[in-house]
């Protein structure tokens, strides 16, 4: 079962204070990467997994969709969502993204922005996003970056030849990682970049995009509080295809 942090009070008020949740997508710097990435979305079915307050399901919506439906573990995000995306093409429904399951065929686009992070069965999720899918179909998703799930500890390990000091950072150790991001003892799992790859592989989708997300010399120049994020990439952007 995936942790349901959004439902804590000091979280879900630290969460509601952020640009992306204020502004909705334009509040999200990587969202001209993950649109770009997007097939037309005209009389598609799309299922949207973490919907959070339900700001790609409105656009989804808006761009022609014929459905949406849109999946949240959370019952504060999922009431946010019906109380400022509310449109007739979009269902909200409450779930566990660990245990959900998936009509067959039910699925032209499906897609999830910085959710996946907090499961411990993608997997099973993976399959069940291969089954939804129909031939052809999209899968669309974002990440936090796996250099950004795998955080630097205390020490430092030297390099084969003995001659260079690393930062410990736990990278090929998969795994849950608990950090104070807006409440104490939030729980994300870590995997690595080639995880990611396998799973699709192993689900019949291929792999159409992927980018490890970082603000261009345009974006800084005119947010300049996003200097940070060129240390290291904070997204990882997937976009896939199911196989025929």
């Amino acid at each position: 079962m995936a942790q349901n942090i959004y439902d804590d009070e000091t979280f879900f008020k630290g969460y509601s204070a952020l640009p992306r949740s204020e502004r909705g997508l334009d509040g999200a710097p990587e969202w001209p990467s993950l649109k770009a990435m997007l097939p037309a979305l005209g009389h598609k079915n799309v299922t949207d997994l973490g919907c959070g307050f339900g700001w790609f399901a409105a656009h989804a919506a808006a761009s022609g969709a014929a459905s949406v439906i849109a999946y949240d573990i959370s019952e504060n995000m999922l009431a946010r969502a019906r109380e400022i995306n509310a449109n007739p093409a979009i269902t909200y429904a409450q779930a566990d993204l660990d245990q959900l399951t998936l009509a067959a065929g039910s699925a032209d686009l499906v897609y999830s922005s910085l959710a996946f992070h907090y499961l411990s069965d993608l997997k099973r999720l993976f399959a069940e996003i291969s089954k939804a899918l129909v031939a052809g179909g999209n899968l669309v998703f974002s990440v936090e970056h796996p250099m950004f799930t795998s955080p630097v500890t205390q020490g430092w390990v030297k390099d084969v030849h003995g001659e260079r000091s690393w930062p410990i950072n736990n990278y090929l150790n998969e795994g849950a990682r608990s950090s104070d991001w807006l409440a104490q003892g939030v729980v994300k799992q870590h995997r690595t970049f080639a995880t990611y790859l396998n799973l699709l592989t192993a689900n019949n989708v291929r792999l159409t995009h992927a980018e490890e997300w970082g603000p261009t010399g345009a974006e800084l120049a005119a947010n300049s509080a996003l200097a940070d994020e060129r240390q290291r990439p904070t997204f990882l952007l997937i976009s896939a295809r199911k196989n025929p």
